[in-house]
């Protein structure tokens, strides 16, 4: 279908669909495999792509379809979603339209009537409804030149959202032979991608896997210690932001909810113990930012599309990393940056044994394989990253990713704790391993409360034995001790048990390192990683204005804000000052039908604030010439410059890290980015900050020398995982310097 004034059919293939994407979306190029993915489809070739929540799937089936003669099926579990898609696909001038359940008789059979006259490029339909034999019948009939599959992990037995009706997909696909298939996920592991090919008949289709790595997205686990708090903390750094709270039960979401608003917060629960119409209500309310905040269990986002959440609180517990990965994927889909906190308890986790306990056979072994995996990366003493990613099959090689507690430095330090730790154990040991935390704390510290006297517990030889320490630092003694599985507790009884590892403590057969001050949150400091368009320098008066006219429009025509334009597009129109029509559809996200429809009203607020305040339209392609040019330069108010200064003026890497409070591995990476912008150091002292041996050294020099220092992954391998990343970033540092590597 030609949607624009540009003939198209003479064009090649790829050549229509970036006319398409720079006309009709008003999109200036391709993002990580859309472009590989479209042409490999507008070729009827079946594909499978795996692409991150927020990388652009929905592009790689609507360009096409824009582009065959033919229909486009389009099968989505999410009646909301397809509402949302069908209302964005619209306000670009595109003919698309849905069938599912929530449509009036009168409006499915007009809908019908529509699909019989070939009036659709595409149709969203509910695999439930595909699967209907008047629906199929009716589509047999049509040229069908595309199916795409949406959350087409559903699909396998082993991904995180299993729906039994999506396995019979195949008997769709078989029936539209002449159809390309093109199946599409944000989640898969390597396992759960075989079980979708070999159940679609895609064995021979071309896969595509993106990075699941969502740079925006800043990684933080804090140990849960007073929920409530901690999370009104967190909120109060987000004032005005759209953000979702995910909760382990409806009584919680109904308790957190009642504890924000009473705290002068913006919220609404979501759990399916509302009715139908109060949860659709709340989610609408969320969806036109008539509410900031939406208090959910998991029933809550796999239908949302807004791509301004900024941030995601996981308030308890998920039950798998998948779940996690597509709950935190519902933050920053329109590429800026924004924060995903996980409160972190033992207790949480002993909730979700406790329901896999009730499972049996396969269905529990899988549920505590998920569960373990999502131990491994709460528990992991390295970049979040790498745990995350690498459950998906990526490996993570960046020295510093930035946007995680860890790589920031907000993770606080390890330390030797041996000896509380052998008090502690030595404690269960001689009350028998009947009692749990707030019983072993009591004779720790030496109380004679009822219950240490009942059982005679004054008299142990451990009794007031741990009086240097406070409670809160018991307590964190305590969760190293369950993190590091040294003890376990039975969820029944509450009472404590020592594993095989802390008997090698009590005998003094190995040491434990761990975190004895309880972690504080910090407020974190904006990342330098931004995009090009969070980098913009804009005018927040003019971008407020732009907002009140967009939420205008939106509730005149009933649909949500970012449907008329993404935050993204209103940021470059409040930066570059666009006056003129063509200057307006050079703005990232308005292709030609929206500038027609909505150009007058944004033009308007743009050319009165500039006429008031003396201002000229700026030159999009100019701007984006000088960013090039200076893209690799350090703002002198940043932290890597900062840092680069006092290196520079002979401090060492250990007092800096003491100065500005962050680990030495942290100041390490500042180092890297102030070398790599074009600044120079000096090589004397860097190797200071290592405590590697002579004898080691030799080692990890000759495995730089033999991999190079580009990537530390090789080099970590090649000394069989013995040298900790932290001791290479400082010799693949000093190489960087002796080698003049400034990029």
């Amino acid at each position: 279908m030609n949607l624009t004034n540009t003939p198209t059919d003479t064009m090649p293939d790829i050549q229509q669909a970036e006319h398409v994407l720079h006309e009709v979306f008003g999109f200036e190029e391709f993002r990580s495999l859309q472009k590989d993915i479209i042409q490999n489809v507008l070729q009827k070739q079946d594909t499978l792509a795996i692409m991150p929540t927020g990388g652009g799937k929905s592009l790689c089936y609507q360009i096409p379809a824009l582009i065959f003669d033919g229909l486009t099926i389009v099968v989505s579990p999410l009646i909301s979603l397809m509402k949302d898609q069908v209302d964005q696909l619209t306000a670009y001038g595109i003919s698309a339209s849905y069938l599912n359940s929530s449509l009036s008789p009168q409006v499915y059979q007009s809908t019908l009537d529509e699909i019989r006259r070939n009036k659709l490029d595409l149709l969203y339909l509910a695999p439930e409804t595909l699967l209907k034999p008047n629906v199929l019948n009716l589509l047999s009939g049509l040229n069908v030149e595309c199916v795409a599959i949406d959350e087409a992990h559903c699909i396998s037995e082993w991904g995180h959202d299993f729906r039994p009706e999506y396995r019979q997909l195949s008997q769709v696909t078989d029936r539209f032979d002449h159809a390309v298939t093109l199946g599409l996920t944000a989640t898969a592991t390597p396992r759960v991608q075989k079980d979708i090919a070999n159940t679609l008949g895609l064995a021979d289709a071309n896969t595509f896997v993106a990075s699941f790595n969502r740079k925006n997205l800043y990684l933080d686990v804090v140990t849960k210690s007073n929920p409530l708090q901690q999370t009104i903390n967190f909120l109060r750094r987000h004032e005005g932001d759209s953000g979702i709270i995910y909760c382990f039960s409806r009584k919680q979401v109904d308790q957190l909810t009642q504890d924000l608003n009473a705290n002068g917060f913006n919220a609404l629960p979501y759990h399916a113990g509302l009715g139908e119409g109060e949860r659709t209500q709340n989610q609408n309310a969320f969806i036109r930012d008539e509410v900031d905040i939406i208090v959910a269990t998991i029933a809550f986002g796999m239908g949302i599309d807004k791509p301004d959440v900024r941030f995601v609180v996981h308030h308890d517990m998920p039950k798998n990393i998948e779940s996690y990965y597509q709950q935190i994927g519902r933050a920053g889909r329109d590429g800026l940056q924004s924060d995903c906190l996980f409160l972190f308890s033992y207790g949480d986790a002993g909730k979700i044994r406790y329901f896999i306990d009730q499972k049996t056979g396969d269905e529990q072994r899988v549920a505590e394989e998920h569960l373990q995996k999502l131990m491994d990366y709460v528990e992991a003493h390295q970049c979040r990253r790498i745990k995350l990613l690498g459950y998906f099959g990526e490996h993570f090689n960046e020295q510093n990713c930035g946007m995680c507690d860890f790589c920031t430095g907000d993770t606080p330090e390890r330390e030797d704790i041996t000896v509380p730790v052998q008090k502690f154990l030595s404690t269960m040991v001689r009350t028998e391993q009947r009692f749990g935390y707030n019983h072993i704390l009591n004779v720790l510290l030496g109380s004679r409360r009822k219950a240490v006297l009942k059982f005679n517990h004054d008299k142990l030889s451990t009794h007031g034995i741990g009086k240097d320490l406070s409670r809160p630092e018991w307590k964190q003694i305590y969760r190293e001790l369950m993190k590091q599985d040294i003890i376990v507790r039975e969820f029944e009884h509450k009472s404590l048990k020592l594993t095989p590892k802390a008997m090698e403590i009590l005998k003094g057969n190995q040491e434990v390192f761990g975190v004895i001050e309880e972690p504080v949150q910090k407020g974190r400091s904006t990342s330098s990683s931004k995009s090009d368009i969070e980098s913009l320098d804009f005018n927040r008066e003019l971008f407020g204005l732009l907002k009140e006219k967009r939420m205008e429009l939106a509730q005149k025509q009933g649909v949500p804000p970012y449907i008329i334009f993404a935050d993204t597009s209103l940021i470059e129109m409040a930066y570059y000052y666009p006056q003129a029509k063509e200057s307006f559809l050079k703005i990232h996200g308005v292709g030609r039908a929206k500038a027609k429809k909505y150009g007058e009203d944004f033009l308007g607020v743009i050319k009165e604030f500039c006429e008031n305040n003396d201002l000229n339209e700026r030159s999009k392609s100019d701007t984006k010439k000088q960013t090039k040019s200076v893209q690799k330069t350090l703002s002198k108010d940043s932290r890597p410059f900062e840092v680069g200064q006092m290196f520079q003026g002979g401090k060492l890497i250990g007092e800096i890290a003491s100065e500005i409070e962050v680990k030495e591995g942290t100041v390490v990476g500042y180092l890297s980015k102030f070398l790599k912008a074009g600044h120079s150091i000096p090589a004397d002292h860097i190797l200071e900050a290592s405590g590697l041996s002579k004898e080691k050294w030799d080692g990890v020099f000759k495995a730089f020398e033999e991999h190079g220092h580009e990537l530390l992954r090789p080099v970590f391998d090649a000394l069989n995982e013995e040298i900790p990343y932290d001791e290479l970033r400082i010799v693949q540092l000093y190489l960087m310097v002796k080698d003049g590597d400034q990029e």
